[in-house]
């Protein structure tokens, strides 16, 4: 009977192991599945979005216009940094902030009443501290009153291609309930965007004034050396915060912007940017229920990016393309110009693609355009170069120098064209 006992219990601690490996053995399963999949979020709406190419990775609700609260700020400084560009202000200008200003309510609350400040330290309390006031003044100086300024901000989104639907009320994004008799007259509804919205106007930020992510990286900043305490960054996911003990749990490797948002209609947004192994991401976030998790859903989002995408030259610069390897030109030595791409093409790729062939369209120049004699580098036409869904670009030109043909060549061919065309009449008469 002993015996018998011992060897039961042995055989009920191998079943007891036995399905203990299998159940171990689904989780990972069911684990490494969610991993490798899209990720699910507690938000209204997200989208993920490869910066040089605007290539959507992932997206949820993202077509749904929804209030952004302050990420409409990424307008305001968007058109900042295009008037230094140019020229039309400086960073070392002075901007005087008006009674509207000094009193709106909201982050900010730095600036007193006539107090002047450079444009420069306006931005930096924009874009750290997300101050409502800094705004105001900085639109003000621009648009010479908010509701100016925010006619010039709905007149750049239609510029920028974001949709009919993207609307500004002014350079804060508070509502009209916030401002109350401040509200523009010439402009009806509420500020609203989309994710994709959001994600098309933080591209062009990034991409055409990268200078952005120098002001939105710094995690602190006093706005006046005179201060006793710093604006601190509403942005907890700064890499530069991996040694702040508040916010090194949220800080994320190569994150350096970019806008967060709160109101109580929009809830608690972020529109993200990090960049890894030269593939820069953006992520949006709108309607989180708390704080921390516009952080804990953004990380989901861009861990989906950085561990499922990678970004890959398909075809380089200098290299002829088998659609187009040659373009007929006039008046040469040589009657056809070896065409190259000017620059190199590339998108972001599910890690392990085997099969990354491009389709090819190319447009060439008019042909009173392709004469010689023509330079490296001349622009022959575009090619317009195709990865799935996803497009780019380039322009055509010539690899080397075409050299004009003398006259008497010129003569001699028109000639031999000329009996070549009356050979050529001649035959089919027979």
């Amino acid at each position: 009977m002993k015996k018998f006992g011992f060897w039961k219990r042995k055989v009920s601690l191998a079943l007891v192991f036995a399905m203990l490996q299998v159940s171990f053995l689904h989780i990972f399963a069911v684990t490494a599945l969610a991993a490798d999949g899209e990720p699910e979020l507690d938000v209204s709406s997200a989208i993920l979005m490869e910066a040089s190419t605007g290539q959507i990775l992932f997206e949820k609700n993202a077509d749904q216009v929804l209030p952004p609260a302050s990420m409409s700020k990424m307008m305001t400084e968007y058109l900042v940094m295009e008037a230094i560009h140019n020229g039309k202000l400086k960073w070392e200008d002075t901007a005087t902030a008006s009674k509207y200003a000094a009193s709106v309510i909201g982050s900010g609350q730095l600036i007193a009443e006539g107090e002047t400040l450079t444009i420069k330290d306006l931005f930096y309390a924009m874009s750290i501290y997300s101050s409502n006031d800094a705004s105001i003044v900085l639109a003000e100086k621009l648009g010479g009153s908010e509701e100016g300024f925010a006619k010039l901000m709905n007149d750049k989104a239609r510029e920028l291609g974001m949709s009919d639907k993207a609307q500004f009320i002014n350079a804060t994004g508070l509502s009209r309930a916030d401002i109350k008799e401040n509200a523009p007259k010439s402009i009806q509804g509420e500020t609203v965007m989309s994710a994709k919205d959001v994600a098309i106007l933080a591209r062009h930020l990034v991409t055409e004034h990268k200078e952005v992510l120098e002001y939105t990286k710094v995690p602190s900043k006093k706005l006046r050396e005179s201060d006793k305490s710093p604006m601190i960054n509403y942005n907890w996911m700064l890499e530069g915060n991996s040694s702040n003990v508040n916010f090194k749990k949220y800080a994320y490797q190569g994150l350096d912007g970019l806008k967060t948002g709160h109101t109580d209609e929009a809830k608690y947004c972020f529109t993200g940017t990090a960049e890894r192994n030269g593939m820069r991401l953006i992520s949006v976030v709108m309607g989180a229920k708390t704080e921390p998790e516009r952080f804990n859903q953004t990380r989901k989002v861009l861990d989906y990016g950085f561990t499922n995408f990678e970004f890959k030259t398909l075809a380089k610069a200098g290299t002829a393309l088998d659609a187009q390897k040659t373009v007929p030109i006039t008046k040469g030595v040589e009657l056809e110009a070896p065409a190259v791409l000017k620059n190199d093409v590339a998108f972001a790729v599910k890690k392990g693609t085997a099969d990354t062939k491009l389709e090819t369209k190319v447009d060439l120049l008019a042909a009173d355009k392709l004469v010689a004699p023509l330079k490296k580098g001349d622009k022959l036409g575009t090619a317009t170069l195709s990865f799935g869904k996803n497009s780019e670009t380039v322009d055509l030109v010539a690899e080397n120098d075409m050299e004009k043909a003398s006259w008497f060549r010129m003569m001699m061919r028109a000639i031999k064209n000329l009996f070549a065309d009356l050979f050529n009449g001649v035959k089919g008469l027979f």
